[in-house]
């Protein structure tokens, strides 16, 4: 192998656990980000559903 290759592998592939675990941090965080949004997203379509029905009911 290259010694130039060799020196930059050997450089890349001990931070491979902490890039790994960036990466599967950050896509946590989206989806735990995405379900909070959802959750709020139906909670809010529940109100909406409250609100038509006691409009329909006064009209």
């Amino acid at each position: 192998m290259n010694s130039v290759l060799e020196e930059i592998y050997s450089t890349i592939l001990p931070a491979a656990p902490y890039v790994i675990g960036a990466y599967a941090l950050i896509f946590l965080g989206l989806f735990v980000y995405v379900l909070i949004v959802v959750l709020g997203l139906k909670k809010t379509e529940k109100q909406m559903d409250v609100l038509e029905e006691l409009l329909a009911e006064k009209n």
